[in-house]
């Protein structure tokens, strides 16, 4: 699977860092792909490592003005022209997304999928991945959010909240190992 990660350049401390790496590990003995912007810093470094050295690919998707950061040993690495232009390959690319804690960049990643998903553009699962409770109030508003009527489609449709790394890679497999056996008329 193509797993897009959504997340932060800058270098954080411990308690973002180890669970990053947790997932990439997971990811990568897992047989699949990391999608993501290419950078070859902060905690989009250490996911990179992660995937790689426990038998990932790393396909990245990069932007002009970021070309001196990118990682020179990735398995593929593509540079777009904008911002709009790296958000629409990284999705393109991707048979699912994680979003990871990050900033202004990052939330704009996220809520462009939820976007897409609620107007039926994409199918694609998105995990949140809530480390040491950086999207709890995100996870508030959301709510409120459906609560309140802003939401065409459940909150649960548009995405899933894990806590753990194994949780969020236990969903994706879950969910697109079921769209799999369904599109094949099982």
């Amino acid at each position: 699977m193509n797993i897009c990660v959504f997340l932060s350049a800058a270098d954080l401390d411990d308690r973002y860092t180890r669970p990053a790496r947790e997932f990439a590990e997971l990811l990568g003995k897992g047989g699949h792909t990391l999608v993501w912007g290419g950078s070859d810093v902060g905690l989009m470094k250490v996911v990179a490592d992660g995937v790689q050295e426990a038998g990932g690919r790393l396909l990245g998707v990069s932007v002009d003005f970021l070309a001196a950061k990118v990682r020179p040993n990735a398995d593929e690495m593509v540079i777009a022209g904008d911002l709009a232009e790296r958000k629409a390959l990284l999705l393109e690319k991707a048979d699912a997304v994680v979003v990871m804690v990050g900033g202004t960049g990052t939330l704009d990643e996220a809520t462009e999928i939820l976007e897409l998903k609620k107007h039926g553009k994409t199918r694609k699962p998105v995990v949140l991945l809530n480390t040491a409770g950086f999207y709890d109030g995100l996870k508030e508003q959301f709510r409120r959010m459906e609560d309140e009527g802003f939401l065409p489609v459940p909150l649960t449709e548009l995405v899933f909240f894990a806590e753990e790394p194994v949780g969020a890679l236990a969903y994706l497999e879950a969910v697109t190992s079921t769209a799999t056996a369904v599109g094949q008329g099982q």
